[in-house]
């Protein structure tokens, strides 16, 4: 009897429970937000108060379902699908320049399905990137990746994908997210640091070109972001009013709900702006405490990618944890007004049907690691 406990004991899962709390915990804050901060928005455009809170239930009860239908499925099943998956991205991406195509804001970065709903490639492609990535790095070793040679290809291979999104869907702020997950996850597997350190500075300095020859949109956010108070330009007015947000919540917030610059001041403060409402409503203590939230959710990535049963699983939940620390520093940063606006998103909190999506297949295969995790 007891060696059959032992074997019992020794086949035993350990689904990360934690990070599956802080998912949907995360995920219910952020309706609250967002509701919050939609309502007066909604029904300024003549739309019910619910509207958004509404499209957003819809998007994430969809990302559960495929979350639990990833989690389910052995992880390993990807690896076949991966290539597949990187052509697909880039098809994805070229559709957006047909009649498929729909432009808001002045982009052109979705692709109409039906007659209500839309896609944005850029946030497949994030997950493409990701498996591909990890597929490659598996099925290579560490040891292929010890040459420049081989570090050098792989982030190539990414940079086509980042490239196309900047160029094809003039989304910069998307290009760099997957840049960085691409530097993020071959860093950990390549044991040799001294190429990062060139390849950075080489991809600090394309960015910065790309900027500085594209069109003055990109240096009017410079401009911006140096000198927010004297600017004329657009942008100047939401940076000034999300730093106003910040600032009246002080230490413990207005308040649930009683938030005065989501009255208009701040533009589509649902969207990448809502921090700024988190902390003029709940104040810095509230701020902090979704950044601490944040911070577990990366630790709980850690541990699964240290424990992973193979290399593949552990590179797919180390691109995980790159892709959602790169978008959360990037979205406060942003709203704080500590680097030039981006337009990112703040995860499972903004509004955005297709992020929360592609946000929740990537816990699913999180969680799928997690699950086939033995102890020992």
């Amino acid at each position: 009897m007891s060696k059959t406990n032992g074997k019992l004991k020794k086949k035993q899962s350990n689904f990360d429970y934690s990070l599956l709390f802080l998912i949907l915990f995360l995920l219910c804050f952020g309706l609250v937000m967002l509701y919050s901060t939609s309502s007066y928005d909604a029904m300024l455009s003549g739309l019910p108060a619910d509207y958004y809170l509404k499209k957003q239930i819809f998007a994430t009860c969809i990302g559960l379902g495929v979350m639990a239908f990833a989690a389910a499925v052995d992880y390993r099943l990807w690896q076949r699908f991966a290539l597949i998956a990187y052509f697909v991205a880039i098809v994805l991406i070229f559709l957006v320049l047909t009649p498929l195509g729909i432009e808001r804001n002045g982009a052109r970065r979705w692709i109409g399905i039906g007659e209500s709903l839309s896609f944005q490639p850029a946030e497949f492609a994030k997950l493409a990137v990701i498996v591909f990535l990890a597929m490659i790095v598996s099925k290579m070793g560490k040891e292929a990746l010890s040459t420049f040679r081989g570090v050098a290809t792989l982030l190539v291979l990414a940079s086509v994908i980042a490239g196309l999104i900047a160029v094809v869907t003039d989304n910069l702020s998307s290009a760099i997210i997957i840049l960085g997950i691409a530097f993020l996850m071959l860093f950990v597997a390549s044991p040799k640091s001294r190429y990062f350190i060139i390849m950075g500075v080489v991809g600090v300095m394309a960015i910065a070109a790309f900027i500085l020859l594209g069109d003055s949109f990109r240096m009017g956010r410079i401009e911006v972001w140096l000198h927010p108070e004297e600017s004329p330009l657009e942008g100047a007015y939401q940076v000034l009013q999300g730093l106003y947000a910040i600032g009246s919540g002080g230490l413990t917030g207005k308040g649930l709900g009683n938030s005065v610059q989501k009255l208009g001041f701040v533009p589509e403060a649902q969207n990448d702006y809502i921090f700024t409402i988190i902390c003029e409503e709940l104040g810095m203590f509230g701020g902090i405490c979704v950044i601490l939230l944040f911070a577990c959710m990366i630790w709980r990535f850690m541990v699964i990618a240290n424990n992973a049963p193979d290399l593949f699983g552990s590179m797919l939940v180390v691109g995980i944890m790159a892709h959602i620390a790169i978008q959360v520093v990037l979205n406060i940063a942003v709203v704080t007004n500590s680097i030039p606006n981006t337009g990112v998103t703040l995860p499972f909190i903004s509004y955005g049907g297709t992020s929360i999506l592609f946000l929740l297949a990537e816990m699913g295969l999180a969680l799928s690691v997690s699950l086939r995790i033995r102890s020992k």
